[in-house]
């Protein structure tokens, strides 16, 4: 993903390699097949140039030009646009109304239960059974299709791959039952594709 020559590209992602907010946007990256300069910053020392293009300094941070994008979905909808090919949003309003609700619903339900799992504390156990069993509740929608409501890998599944492919840092263990089965095909399906296998940090690879 990074650009073969000394020359900077004209798009640069400022990510943290740990985190799966980044990852998410990696991987989209990568199945766009992105000419993009990817900065690995420290969270706890991040450049000074951060803070000059983005007003929260947070990390991720995609810049392209003139253009600053600071929050995840919004830029994965914007490379989805700039990058059309392969399309990663379907093409009909309903089903990317569905498509952009069920991300949201990533953010609301799952990300505070990750958030709180990897603060640690006394509410851990609880956010990994939670979590445990709202994927494992899930699974059966596995069974007739091969991505997350969609014939066709998607932004959707952008966003839930890092989340699976953490589960092992995150002390989940995913049972192996019948009903389980549909969502352990999909994570299969995600973790061998391409873009996803570039995606990957040193330390995300290290992780399972």
């Amino acid at each position: 993903m990074g650009v073969p020559t000394n020359k900077r590209s004209s798009m640069t992602f400022f990510s943290d390699g740990r985190s799966h907010l980044s990852h998410r946007v990696r991987i989209v990256l990568a199945e766009k097949g992105v000419s993009v300069d990817i900065i690995d910053v420290d969270p706890d020392n991040k450049p000074a140039e951060l803070a000059d293009l983005n007003p929260y300094n947070s990390l991720p941070t995609l810049v392209d030009r003139d253009l600053v994008l600071f929050e995840t979905k919004v830029m994965m909808e914007y490379l989805d646009e700039r990058f059309p090919h392969p399309p990663l949003l379907p093409v009909y309003p309903v089903a990317r109304a569905q498509s952009r609700q069920i991300m949201h619903r990533i953010e609301r339900d799952w990300c505070p239960l990750v958030d709180k799992i990897l603060a640690g504390g006394k509410d851990v156990a609880a956010a990994r059974k939670d979590l445990r069993d709202s994927f494992v509740g899930i699974a059966p929608m596995f069974t007739d299709l091969p991505y997350f409501f969609n014939e066709e890998f998607s932004l959707v599944d952008c966003c839930m791959a890092p989340l699976l492919w953490r589960l092992e840092q995150f002390e989940i263990s995913l049972p192996k039952t019948k009903q389980a089965k549909p969502l352990l095909d999909y994570m299969d399906r995600l973790f061998t594709r391409e873009s996803f296998q570039q995606s990957l940090t040193e330390y995300e690879r290290e992780m399972r």
